[in-house]
């Protein structure tokens, strides 16, 4: 077992959520037990925090009344709490939810000294034009193609405006996909959608390109990673010697993967015949669908070398299907 960094606590926002479940499981793992929980429990979301080890869980709007004389007291923020949906239409929730109250809470760590680590996402690199390099000096040409990620933007932009990246870390989360994403409907991974079809129906099915001069039917490409591994390339941000290391970074392997070679190693795990089925994209979709994502994990990589390294997509499907989907288990 790892010994703490530090007999503080550690605050994780969003832990009951799918990348925050995991990465109280990946902090418990290194010996953190010392853990305030924050989100709410609702839509099964309290299973993915059994069996884990924190000091307390409280909502988001208790956070800083439980603050107020225990700044001395705090090792460091995650948060990861947001509502993270892409089709949302509430402008306003995502304003408050996503970019204001981010903006609180990562002024109360400023003001602390506290070592704040926040999500951002790859869905404010818009259509991907411009490429997904993630650079500070080039937040204001970015152009988010929908509402949750323009809300995750503005905080990038007024965190640039503050001069707060020499200090703070800010997480470019690309496909994230694995173990705890049960509650999330529409919003979870093609893998946890498409398992019990092809038990089912023995079929899979995919979208059609929208642009076939690049990119033929299940062609599309996004950079998938484990939540594994996106866990990890977080909670490494609280150790030694990184635990200086600022500014954005993406959370992606650096390699795109297409829908094809995925929907490949999903029939793979459950020993099927692959068979995959092609349909329109729905007209909502079309208009902010990314074609092309790839993580340029360059900085990442600058700071901790070989220090880590993301698992296969074959290897990541496979462990996610027979370990945890086929069983019914969470991580």
């Amino acid at each position: 077992m790892k010994r703490k960094i530090s007999e503080k606590f550690i605050i994780v926002t969003g832990a009951s959520g799918f990348i925050g479940s995991v990465v109280v499981r990946n902090l418990n793992d290194k010996g953190y037990k010392n853990l305030l929980l924050v989100d709410d429990l609702k839509n099964g979301k309290w299973k993915n925090l059994v069996g884990k080890e924190y000091i307390d869980i409280i909502f988001k709007e208790e956070i800083f009344d439980f603050l107020k004389g225990r700044e001395k007291e705090i090792a460091g923020i995650i948060h990861l709490g947001a509502c993270s949906s892409t089709t949302c239409m509430d402008e306003n929730y995502l304003l408050e939810n996503n970019y204001r109250f981010t903006k609180k809470l990562c002024e109360y760590a400023i003001k602390n000294d506290i070592r704040f680590i926040y999500a951002s996402s790859a869905a404010t690199y818009g259509s991907g034009s411009d490429g997904f390099v993630d650079d500070e000096d080039s937040l204001h040409l970015l152009k988010p193609i929908n509402m949750y990620a323009y809300s995750k933007h503005l905080f990038d932009l007024w965190a640039k405006k503050m001069g707060y990246f020499d200090k703070i870390v800010g997480l470019k989360y690309f496909n994230v996909f694995g173990p705890n994403e049960y509650h999330k409907g529409e919003m979870s991974s093609m893998i946890f959608k498409m398992k019990n079809k092809i038990v089912d129906e023995g079929s899979i099915l995919l979208f059609k390109s929208n642009d076939l001069k690049n990119f033929k039917h299940g062609e599309q490409k996004r950079d998938f990673i484990y939540v594994k591994d996106a866990a990890e390339m977080t909670t490494i941000f609280l150790e030694k010697p990184y635990i200086k290391a600022s500014g954005l970074f993406n959370v992606g392997t650096g390699k795109a993967v297409s829908w094809n070679k995925l929907a490949f190693a999903l029939f793979d795990a459950i020993n099927k015949k692959a068979k995959i089925d092609y349909i329109d994209m729905p007209e909502n979709l079309n208009k902010q669908y990314q074609n092309f994502t790839e993580a340029n994990m360059t900085k990442f990589k600058s700071v901790f070398k070989d220090k880590f390294k993301t698992t296969a997509i074959s290897d990541a499907v496979k462990d996610y299907v027979r370990n945890y989907l086929i069983l019914d288990k969470r991580l």
